[in-house]
């Protein structure tokens, strides 16, 4: 059977922090520059399903021998309001983050196993998350993250997923949405620009994003996307 869609729960963080970790090197594995393999999801995608405000939806595979279980290979996260998203983060999520990851990074501390530069670079991230722009929360609160493990690239899933985002945002009363991508990315570039994702004014050229009348003018009315 196809891939389908469905929201996701608290209950799939394993399957988020696994499918972020699978990409978060400009797409493609960083299982080999990280020694503490959960930092990319702890930021990027373990939050939206556990802050307000925040949505989640997963690509899922059901391997045709086994009914019984299934496999999560992409996912769409995101947030309604990205303000809100971004004060409970720093009230909630951030601080016991710091203060686990922080004093890695303290000089002449004995770490085991030792920090990678990918490490630090995501520590640091925690420590300083920069808030989005003035320019980015003007062209629509909402932003999303979307990452599709390889093997279900290049297949028709990753515009299902954002469709299906689109209509939630639409039955939200969200008027468009926007993401920040890695500028080393090329083919998610491609990928953004052919679903019809365009510069956001007053941004740098890796914020994207799309209205909801540009998504329904391009690919028409909202269909139903497999979702379960």
């Amino acid at each position: 059977m196809p891939a389908f869609i469905r929201p996701a729960t608290r209950a799939d963080e394993p399957a988020l922090s696994r499918i972020c970790l699978l990409t978060a090197d400009a797409g493609v594995s960083a299982e080999g520059i990280h020694a503490y393999p959960e930092l990319p999801g702890l930021i990027y995608a373990l939050p939206y399903v556990n802050l307000p405000g925040t949505w989640a939806f997963l690509l899922v595979d059901k391997p045709p021998e086994d009914s019984e279980n299934e496999d999560v290979v992409g996912y769409c996260i995101g947030s309604l309001d990205t303000r809100i998203f971004e004060a409970a983060a720093s009230e909630r999520w951030w601080p016991p983050l710091r203060a686990q990851f922080g004093p890695l990074l303290e000089p002449n501390q004995r770490v085991e196993p030792p920090l990678k530069q990918a490490d630090r670079t995501y520590i640091n991230t925690i420590l300083n998350f920069t808030p989005a722009s003035d320019a980015q929360i003007k062209f629509s609160p909402a932003h999303l993250h979307i990452n599709i493990l390889p093997s279900h690239q290049n297949k028709g899933y990753g515009k299902q997923l954002i469709g299906r985002v689109i209509r939630y945002l639409k039955e939200q009363g969200m008027a468009g949405v926007w993401l920040q991508m890695d500028s080393r990315n090329v083919k998610a570039a491609g990928f953004y620009s052919r679903l019809g994702f365009g510069l956001v004014e007053g941004t740098p050229p890796t914020v994207v994003g799309i209205t909801v009348e540009q998504w329904e003018e391009k690919w028409g009315e909202l269909d139903n996307e497999p979702s379960h």
